[in-house]
């Protein structure tokens, strides 16, 4: 507690003196980065500060609802005295937005994985969500939580939670959830525009994906090409999410989903059951992210990435399950 309460006075100072502030979290961005950056970004606006809020790759449009996501640049311009880094494990997530500046003032994050890589750093590795540290911690810096603050931190919960059904959930994040609600956060319509609505084009390029899966002895994975990129009509360089339908085959262990990149480069997602911490396998490859979900951003060909990745992975499930299997018996001896 002692730890938290001086991180929490160090970022109160920090802020409290800012005048013009940078948030930036990582490419590709996710809900959670979305709402971490919206939220902290309204909260620091409001106090009339400047803020410039960055995703390198822009602001996905299921999240144009936002409050203030009209706001999200692609670009940094240099004129800050503050920068802050959310929901990103290390520097190199953000993409190249960041070469040629200093240090981070702060970073706040919830992935193991993290470097710890600011000057100030909030990292808490069992949080549900980035956006539901920025839900603990805001009132603590001495900003308010209104009713477009709080439906940007509980999109963040909601989508790293895939709709509270992670391993890593708790009364405490159900708990967080309703104050956001009591604040005015609509749940069922945030739900919706999360997890729930599709466009006819993510569900052209789920297909895509969908008609390739492969189960081996407990990993079940799939690929999604440029050309299925091309050919559905995604405009987006992710999966669209499909790896937490992967996730959610009864015979999956752990879910892959390999997705091609431009310049000889292939995005990994891992999920896995409770008990199973591919962040470990993730982080060998260059990535990170937590237990139950992580990711990489590997060089290579598909063909090879996926060679590399799948025996990777196919080693860590077997350690996982002979440690397991030995547990059991020493039980019964």
């Amino acid at each position: 507690m002692h730890r938290i309460d001086s991180i929490d006075q160090k970022i109160r100072q920090r802020l409290s003196e800012a005048h013009s502030v940078a948030i930036v979290s990582h490419i590709r961005p996710d809900g959670d980065a979305v709402g971490s950056l919206l939220g902290l970004g309204q909260a620091l606006i409001k106090a009339g500060k400047q803020v410039q809020m960055v995703l390198q790759d822009g602001l996905p449009e299921k999240y144009q609802n936002l409050a203030y996501s009209e706001r999200v640049k692609r670009s940094l311009e240099p004129d800050f005295d503050t920068l802050i880094i959310v929901d990103s494990s290390d520097i190199e997530r953000t993409g190249s937005l960041l070469h040629g500046h200093s240090k981070p003032d702060i970073c706040i994050d919830h992935h193991k994985t993290n470097l710890h890589f600011a000057h100030i750093n909030l990292v808490e590795p069992d949080s549900v969500a980035t956006a539901a540290i920025l839900a603990q911690h805001l009132p603590a810096w001495g900003f308010e939580i209104d009713q477009d603050i709080a439906s940007s931190l509980l999109t963040g919960i909601i989508a790293d939670t895939i709709g509270f059904r992670t391993s890593n959930i708790n009364a405490d994040a159900m708990r967080l959830a309703a104050d956001l609600m009591d604040k005015g956060a609509d749940l069922a319509r945030l739900y919706g525009q999360v997890l729930v609505n599709r466009s006819l084009v993510e569900m052209r390029y789920w297909g895509a994906g969908l008609e390739k899966i492969v189960h081996q002895d407990g990993i079940v994975y799939t690929t999604l090409t440029l050309h299925d990129r091309i050919a559905s009509g995604y405009s987006e360089n992710d999966d669209a999410d499909l790896i937490n339908v992967l996730s959610a085959i009864k015979e999956a262990k752990i879910a892959l989903i390999f997705v091609e990149q431009e310049y000889n480069r292939v995005k990994v997602s891992w999920r896995a059951n409770s008990g199973i911490d591919v962040s470990e396998v993730a982080f060998a490859f260059g990535g990170g992210g937590h237990a139950a979900a992580a990711g990489a951003d590997i060089k290579g060909d598909l063909t090879s990435v996926k060679e590399l990745v799948i025996k990777a992975t196919r080693k860590l499930l077997d350690d996982h399950l002979t440690s397991k299997n030995n547990s059991i018996n020493s039980q019964k001896g």
